[in-house]
């Protein structure tokens, strides 16, 4: 451009052909307008310079812009609704305290117990009833926080959509790796339900077995019944 400007300033005092009196005139202009002209172009350049600042800074504002609302679900509440939902009537539930000692209690393993056998089948099939049961209602509590999980996946979807800059994006990335882990949390207390259910139904199973082999064993390694020696006849 200033190749170009320069160029122009030739040809037009070469079309208008100065006298040679004036020669000196001349030149005096032609440097004049040359200092203007370079420093018009430094001016351009400044102005470039400045306009490409601008637009860096605004890149960086933009960059640096955060998420207004951020979508993060109420985890703990839901994972401590799953964990006492499971525990009822006398489920051998995975979040009891006392797991190992109610387990002891109800499963006493192999021997001969004295008394009815039926009420201590009662309780074992019940443990193992109840304990199904809350693995169902867990799966039916996950069910209904479905909907609200829903809404926070159409909020980070709208948000992926709409993020400006860097940091945004980011943010939103962060949301999307916390809902995965939450899914993660909730899938290993229903997997934990689900074990907990079916390790209750062994666990009973195993116990009729071996209080049926324990009353069997008794039956014959007792010694026989003596009797009173005394006699009945018909009178």
């Amino acid at each position: 451009m200033r190749n170009g400007l320069i160029a122009v300033v030739l040809m037009a005092f070469s079309v208008h052909g100065p006298s040679p009196a004036e020669a000196g005139a001349f030149a005096s202009e032609v440097t004049q307008l040359l200092n203007h002209g370079q420093l018009v172009m430094q001016y351009i350049r400044q102005g470039e310079q400045l306009t490409n600042e601008i637009r860096m800074y605004e890149d960086m504002l933009r960059n640096a812009k955060t998420m207004p609302n951020q979508v993060f679900a109420p985890i703990s509440a839901d994972i401590d609704a799953l964990a006492a939902i499971v525990q009822g009537g006398r489920a051998l539930a995975y979040s009891l305290g006392n797991l190992d000692q109610l387990f002891r209690q109800t499963y006493t393993g192999y021997g001969f117990t004295a008394g009815a056998y039926y009420p201590t089948y009662k309780a074992w099939s019940q443990t193992s009833l109840d304990t199904t049961l809350g693995a169902l209602r867990a799966a039916g509590l996950q069910a209904q926080q479905l909907q609200s999980e829903q809404a926070v996946l159409n909020n980070l979807r709208g948000m992926a959509q709409s993020a400006d800059g860097r940091m945004q994006a980011l943010q939103v990335l962060g949301q999307i790796s916390e809902q995965q882990v939450q899914q993660l949390m909730k899938l290993r207390e229903l997997m934990l339900a689900d074990l907990s259910s079916k390790q209750a139904f062994q666990a009973s199973v195993i116990q009729q077995q071996a209080a049926s082999e324990a009353a069997t064993q008794r039956f014959f390694t007792s010694a026989p019944v003596v009797g009173d020696g005394k006699k009945y006849s018909v009178p």
